[in-house]
């Protein structure tokens, strides 16, 4: 057994060029008139040997050595990860979806996001490193002063210097209006909105490490006469080296010890009068952030969808290795004492869940990333606000769906392997650890449940929504109209019709204050049921897409595929629409323990 990794590149591309269209859409785009489908492979094919050659080979190491904090402060990688990086560098991967005028390539962020599943598949803790870099730079383009654009701007697309978000405090972590860091403005505080910052942060993933000298921090604090709750918080740039080269008073106090991500450095930061300058305006930090933080829970749940794909291939070819018990159905002229467990129904299911569910969730996460690229890049205002009202609802069940399968479904894929699964040498019971992460950070996945139905759904009387259900029922008229397709249109549009239904009478349940939890009692459950809706979505398109792929055997598997998640996994939605519309359904107290 060898934990390995073989890229996806033909899903991939499937996914982008025949599913999602995607060549075509950026021949609307005059930036990217030039980008045809043989270049994004090109470029594919490029970063899966850079993940499988350079970053796979650190996967276990780097999980058995993890980082090191030194008695003055600084922090030390794995062995070999800064090697790595500096690669990385070298390759002009940082600057992928970075404009050009800051030294970027300026590419799709769909384009970005499937290279961004590989390096996480092959190593997620030092992908983390890199990970930050395209939301800060997107909040530093958008909201800091010209001076502060014009000196870490490039850097930071270059890739020379690295960044942090540092939001969490021990009494501040989902409820960022308790937090309690301070900003004290500085004498020239109007004209370069310089201040120092004094205070505590936890949970900083790379607040400290050895692969960069330079260290961008985007700090939120609170200035002096600032409101209370997040109505009075603000956002602050604070490096680890200062412009003249000198070190800020900032460090890193411990490292936290982990379950998982071994190799991120997990970083307790300490602030004490550090130098750092406002971004945007004052007691306007967290929708300044919010730009960092969209961007990377698109990336968690890339981890999710990356973390299935691995373990699902490599279950699949342990499964078709180990032999145990006869199958029920044997392969004609068998004459062995057992069989592949790959044969065995019970194994086929787990496996074929997992396959499901990592096809339909590429298409979902590429579809997200594809709407962020419209909503910045359409020429068309009527396409780029469309664009961006689906993109916002599409990135809290990315993050949470995504995630949530990472885990489960890796469990599900090391139960594959027995009890070898169990031990370290197999290599997927550290990516279930490594997995369990992302359900937590970049907002739990209850408040992306929160997000999506309070926020995306029920703000705006559900009119986002119904662009986006819109979408998936032309293509349940598309899928009526190509030859046998009718159970894969039949699915979808039974989903769409769910989710309108239990929207309204959700709607109708919340319209008065008289249950004031009715909406947040279930969330989770409306989440889940709008993810199965986009499974069914995913499904038929892929269906429908694969009837143009000349390979008719590997169509033939792709559509058994789908077919398995309409028959099997879509059913599963009517517990949830079911507890959506009884929302008055109670949810007793809990009981405070002795």
């Amino acid at each position: 057994m060898s934990w390995d990794y073989r890229a996806p590149l033909r899903d991939m591309r499937f996914v982008m060029e025949q599913v999602l269209q995607a060549p075509q859409g950026w021949q609307a785009c005059p930036e990217w008139q030039e980008l045809d489908a043989d270049t994004a492979s090109a470029i594919l094919q490029e970063g899966a040997r850079f993940a499988r050659e350079v970053l796979l080979p650190l996967n276990a190491s780097g999980d058995a050595q993890g980082c090191t904090r030194e008695a003055d402060g600084r922090v030390r990688t794995p062995q070999g990860f800064p090697a790595a990086y500096r690669a990385f560098v070298e390759g002009g991967w940082p600057a992928l979806p970075c404009a050009p005028e800051w030294g970027g390539q300026g590419l799709p962020l769909l384009l970005d996001a499937a290279v961004r599943e590989m390096l996480i598949a092959c190593n997620q803790a030092w992908e983390m490193y890199p990970d930050l870099l395209h939301g800060a730079y997107e909040t530093i383009k958008g909201h800091a002063r010209p001076a502060q654009q014009d000196w870490c701007l490039g850097k930071l697309v270059s890739g020379e210097w690295l960044a942090a978000m540092a939001l969490t405090e021990p009494q501040a972590g989902s409820d960022l209006g308790l937090l309690s860091t301070r900003a004290v403005p500085e004498a020239s505080f109007e004209a370069d909105g310089a201040l120092r910052v004094t205070g505590d942060k936890i949970f900083i993933s790379g607040g400290d490490h050895d692969l960069s000298d330079n260290i961008i921090h985007l700090v939120l604090c609170r200035l002096p006469d600032a409101p209370p709750g997040t109505r009075g918080i603000s956002l602050a740039l604070v490096p680890k080296l200062l412009p003249d080269g000198q070190p800020n008073t900032l460090s890193c106090t411990g490292l936290e010890h982990k379950m998982g991500i071994h190799g991120s450095a997990t970083c307790a930061m300490r602030y004490e009068g550090a130098q750092g300058w406002l971004v945007g305006a004052p007691h306007k930090g967290l929708g300044a952030m919010f730009l960092m933080m969209n961007s990377a829970r698109l990336h968690v749940g890339l981890q999710g969808l990356a973390h299935l794909e691995m373990a699902g291939q490599n279950a699949l070819r342990y499964a078709f290795e180990r032999l145990q018990m006869r199958a029920a159905i044997r392969p004609e002229g068998a004459k062995s004492a057992a069989d592949p467990i790959a044969l065995h129904p019970a194994m086929r299911h787990a496996l074929l869940k997992v396959q499901a569910l990592t096809e339909a969730q590429r298409v979902i996460a590429y579809r997200a990333a594809q709407c962020i690229d419209e909503g910045h890049h359409h020429p068309d205002a009527t396409v780029r606000d469309r664009a961006l009202k689906v993109a916002a609802l599409l990135t809290p069940v990315v993050k949470a769906a995504l995630t949530h399968n990472g885990f489960h479904g890796t469990s599900d894929a090391l139960q594959v392997f027995g009890g070898y699964g169990f031990v370290v040498e197999t290599g997927v019971e550290q990516s279930l650890r490594d997995a369990r992460i992302a359900m937590i950070y970049e907002g739990t996945n209850e408040i992306q449940a929160i997000d999506l139905l309070q926020r995306k759904v029920l703000a705006d009387g559900g009119l986002g929504l119904g662009l986006l259900l819109d979408d998936l029922d032309a293509e349940a008229q598309r899928c009526d109209a190509a030859p046998g397709l009718t159970a894969f249109a039949q699915a979808l549009r039974q989903h769409t019709q769910q989710a309108r239904a239990a929207t309204a009478a959700l709607m109708e349940a919340t319209a008065t204050a008289a249950d004031p939890e009715a909406a947040l009692r279930v969330a989770d459950d409306y989440l889940w049921g709008l993810t199965h809706t986009l499974y069914a979505w995913a499904f038929a398109a892929s269906a429908r897409a694969a009837l143009q792929e000349p390979d008719a055997a590997w169509a033939q598997a792709k559509t058994e595929r789908m077919r398995y998640g309409v028959d099997w996994l879509l059913p599963m939605a009517q517990v949830h629409w079911h507890r959506v519309t009884a929302a008055s359904l109670p949810l007793p107290a809990l009981a405070q323990p002795e």
